[in-house]
């Protein structure tokens, strides 16, 4: 690649100079740093063309049922010093391969729905897709953690068609419900309070709260279901009801009687 490549490398959000130093810090050879330069690019790409994807989702669904039942979509690259301490909880050498092959979050977007069933629905969806391969599922929603943090997680690959070839890179997929995010950015706002060390009266709290949290999202589901059924009945009632082909079949005949007996008589 040449120098304006660089430049625009340099302008990814993921802070590519401190990555290269925390490789060479880390002795990664030459040519696996001359690969790494690419791979913020790659993951940035492959972020943007998964984010038009769920986009499109979002907006058929708007057209077809009226209303879309994804909220907002986020997205983030991880932070450099973030990617080599966790390769190395890994037990891993810090190595470009290690990265790319044991690091499944480097590209990272959260999906935030109104309703539990609308997750389902939408990882049902992502299952029938050719352009996106599905690679893993861990679902804290059916199965919550310790601490009560409810998501469902997947690991998709994106294809990026390029000169080279196409390249599937890994992007982890948060999926949850307006309620489970507001838990989770309450949680880890706390954690980094406590600089992680959290008293016990507080985990239990947090406990607490996670299972508020599930109840709320049922009891909004079930008050969604009701809705919608009322919403049908009231529907029915102004719309005028439609005759029967039989009783179509019978006001035809009448119609053709009664104008038959109402002719004037002929000799």
């Amino acid at each position: 690649m040449n120098e304006p490549d660089w430049k625009h490398l340099n302008a990814v959000p993921l802070p590519l100079q401190e990555f290269q130093l925390q490789l060479e810090q880390n002795g990664v050879n030459a040519k696996q740093l001359e690969e790494w330069r690419k791979i913020p690019v790659l993951y940035q790409l492959a972020l943007e063309e998964l984010k038009n994807k769920i986009k499109l989702i979002q907006t058929e669904w708007k057209l077809m049922d009226g209303f879309s039942p994804i909220e907002h979509i986020k997205t983030r690259i991880k932070e450099p010093h973030s990617i080599v301490e966790k390769v190395r909880r890994k037990g891993y050498e810090v190595t470009l391969d290690n990265i790319l092959r044991e690091i499944h979050d480097i590209a990272g977007m959260r999906v935030v729905c109104a309703f539990v069933k609308d997750i389902y629905r939408l990882m049902d969806h992502l299952r029938t897709r050719e352009d996106i391969r599905i690679l893993e599922v861990k679902d804290y929603i059916a199965q919550p953690k310790p601490n009560g943090y409810q998501s469902l997680h997947v690991i998709v690959e994106v294809p990026l068609i390029l000169f080279e070839g196409t390249r599937w890179i890994k992007v982890e997929i948060q999926l949850r419900t307006l309620a489970m995010d507001f838990w989770a950015s309450m949680e880890h706002i706390l954690y980094y309070k406590f600089d992680k060390k959290v008293p016990e009266h507080v985990v239990n709290g947090l406990s607490e709260a996670a299972r508020a949290t599930y109840e709320l999202d049922q009891k909004m589901l079930k008050l969604r279901g009701e809705i919608l059924s009322l919403s049908e009945e009231q529907e029915q009632e102004e719309s005028p009801e439609q005759p029967t082909a039989a009783e179509s079949s019978s006001k035809t005949l009448s119609l053709a009687t009664d104008h038959t007996e109402s002719r004037p008589h002929t000799c």
